[in-house]
């Protein structure tokens, strides 16, 4: 199968882009910032519209580009967490120019600091940060999800080198590719959760709180 051919055309099918969203989009990729790809873009909207969230907390801000694709789906308030210095400021001036710092609160700092001493519970989780430290941060964040919450983790295949034995994987990133499989093994063996993992981009993973 022709995985390429497939997402050209699904990107043919997209309507028009938001200009304000493709001049960011455009930014990231001559800055070399990872930011979500447009395959993974439109499931995020959809599942988005279909959960209505009030309360929407991002791990991993970057530029701010999903805080604002999200911001545009929903009405409701986003936490956004960014550990990076040099980018803590675009992302503001970028969630400013949007108009919507009312309603994107970013909070800088290490994000499992950070989210161990957040308290309430919020209805969708965008996970899109360290892919090394996702199970590390996974038990506070299925701590902050409602019944019914939505966790949403990005970049779960590595360029599908997390289905390869870890001796394969250069040494450097070993230690990224076993938590990651040990995340993945966590959150669909997890009975908290109902969770599903899907090649959409560079895969994704979608949890359920029961």
């Amino acid at each position: 199968m022709d995985y390429g051919r497939i997402r050209d055309y699904l990107y043919s099918l997209e309507p028009e882009p938001d200009e304000r969203l493709e001049e960011l989009r455009a930014y990231a990729k001559a800055e070399r910032v990872p930011i979500i790809r447009r395959e993974t873009e439109s499931l995020l909207r959809t599942l988005i519209r279909a959960r209505d969230p009030k309360h929407i907390l991002e791990i991993g801000t970057a530029i701010g580009y999903s805080a604002l694709v999200m911001a545009g789906c929903t009405g409701g308030d986003i936490l956004t967490m960014e550990n990076y210095e040099k980018r803590i400021p675009i992302a503001r001036s970028n969630i400013e120019r949007a108009g919507l710092s009312e309603r994107i609160r970013l909070m800088e700092g290490d994000a499992g600091e950070l989210l161990a001493g957040l308290s309430g519970s919020f209805d969708f989780i965008f996970l899109d940060a360290a892919k090394g430290q996702y199970i590390n941060w996974l038990p506070d964040i299925v701590r902050l999800m409602d019944r019914g919450a939505i966790l949403f983790a990005d970049n779960v295949l590595q360029d599908l080198t997390v289905l390869e034995s870890r001796f394969t994987v250069e040494r450097r990133e070993r230690t990224t590719h076993s938590r990651m499989r040990e995340f993945l093994h966590a959150i669909k063996h997890d009975e908290r959760l109902e969770s599903s993992v899907l090649p959409i981009g560079d895969g994704v993973s979608i949890s359920v709180r029961r």
